[in-house]
């Protein structure tokens, strides 16, 4: 298993909405930048919205590797109030919100807002493992895009007050634990790489960049980054879910849903989430026995399990698990997720 090269297919059951939050076969998008403190920039945001006609047709997620997704650049929003979906993806090949639309553009058609910021230093030509290990700056990336976007004129009178989610995908999901008030543990963070027990590729990656995680400041690492605003969290094969406080998860008080990727045993320990699922009050938890940690990458392309191995990526980007293709987990991934969202913010649309 490689966290350094994780995340994400496409269709979705129909669902029946309120108009006031109508499904709707246009879905735009529209990219922000929105100002972080702690990073001492502006994070790059990707949103996903129910559209009107207009705007530029674009694909986006799409590489050697992996099949893209349709969505209509700047179109005008469609009218109507929308629940807000903040959505945190993975690090390495799924290191990019784009990566994600896979999820995004399905959840806009139903009548959400999506909002992902990308996570500095995670993903893409400058992934660094020194940031992608800084796991506590993660969820202030989601906070300070949820600052703009509550100020963004696109969205002015569009969004429906106090129900926002969010949504996280691999390391994403340890983010939105984060978010909802589970507390990373600097000592299990620090000695996560003492061994290759826990993460092989990851760690190999961290050691051959030249990192010490015990040397690292890991001063924040503990602190509470729980963003009350955030009224419900839904978590995929949540990675290195193994470097909480224990303890903290009788603190989440929010609803959390968890879904863990294979069957039992075969769900890397790094990503399983069972345990975790017990300790919070108001959880559920589901298995995908037929998937693996793989299929939240992209549906791939012809030729794309050959590339990889060319390209010594290292890993079986393409593999799921047995008895069900990549596009049939994706379906039943974005039905869970459509559900659930609808269950959580939308009761009273």
């Amino acid at each position: 298993m490689k966290i350094a090269t994780m995340l994400c297919g496409v269709i979705y059951p129909m669902l029946t909405l309120p108009h006031s939050a109508a499904a709707s076969e246009l879905v735009g998008v529209r990219e922000i930048a929105a100002p972080s403190k702690e990073r001492g920039g502006d994070l790059a945001v990707t949103i996903w919205y129910p559209a009107e006609t207009g705007g530029k047709p674009v694909t986006l997620g799409e590489n050697a590797f992996f099949v893209g997704t349709d969505a209509m650049l700047d179109a005008p929003i469609s009218r109507g109030e929308y629940p807000l979906i903040l959505l945190s993806h993975g690090a390495g090949l799924g290191g990019t919100p784009q990566a994600m639309s896979w999820i995004a553009t399905p959840l806009a058609k139903q009548g959400f807002v999506v909002a992902a910021p990308t996570h500095p230093g995670n993903g893409g030509m400058n992934r660094s493992a020194a940031e992608t290990m800084k796991l506590w700056l993660r969820p202030t990336d989601i906070s300070a895009t949820l600052d703009t976007i509550e100020q963004l004129p696109l969205l002015e009178k569009r969004l429906v007050a106090g129900r926002t989610g969010i949504l996280g995908l691999s390391m994403g999901g340890n983010t939105a634990l984060a978010l909802a008030g589970a507390r990373i543990d600097p000592i299990r963070l620090a000695g996560y790489c003492d061994t290759n027990a826990l993460n092989p590729s990851l760690c190999e990656w961290v050691r051959q960049s030249g990192i010490d995680l015990h040397a690292m400041d890991m001063e924040l690492a503990g602190r509470n980054n729980r963003d009350v605003r955030i009224k419900f969290a839904m978590v995929i094969d949540p990675a290195l879910a193994d470097v909480f406080q224990t303890n903290s998860f009788s603190m989440v008080t929010i609803p959390v849903e968890i879904v863990n990727l294979g069957k039992p045993g075969a769900i890397p320990q790094t990503a399983l989430a069972s345990g975790i699922a017990k300790a919070i009050s108001k959880s559920t938890y589901s298995l995908i026995e037929e998937a693996s940690h793989y299929s939240m990458f992209g549906k791939c392309k012809p030729g794309a399990a050959q590339l990889a191995v060319s390209e010594a990526i290292g890993e079986p980007i393409c593999s799921d698990g047995e008895g069900q293709s990549r596009l049939e987990i994706h379906k039943r991934l974005i039905a869970i997720a459509t559900q659930a969202f609808n269950r959580a913010l939308k009761p009273a649309l």
